[in-house]
């Protein structure tokens, strides 16, 4: 975890083993341009979730592209049926 309560660090930031660099048209920023900021979410509180590992894998992506890429964590948000008052809509 970062220094924020709900930011989440991307484990091996440069590791793009499945990724064909060639396919990529480089960065996305010009060198006198500010590097656009992307806060990216997934919705799963598993420890191993598909969706957060494809946030993962998308920001790190992004990054190589040269974005500033941060993931929410919604570790310790609390669930519905946790909180007092919640609504529960049932299909």
């Amino acid at each position: 975890m970062t220094k924020f309560k709900y930011l989440r660090t991307i484990p091996d930031k440069d590791n793009l083993p499945a990724l064909n660099k060639g396919l990529l048209t480089g960065n996305i920023v010009s060198e006198n341009q500010q590097p656009p900021r992307i806060l990216m979410l997934y919705g799963s509180l598993r420890e191993r979730s598909y969706s957060r590992f494809a946030t993962e894998e998308a920001a790190r992506i992004l990054r190589y592209m040269g974005a500033e890429v941060r993931i929410f964590d919604p570790c310790d948000l609390p669930l519905p049926d946790q909180v007092e008052g919640a609504i529960i809509i049932q299909p």
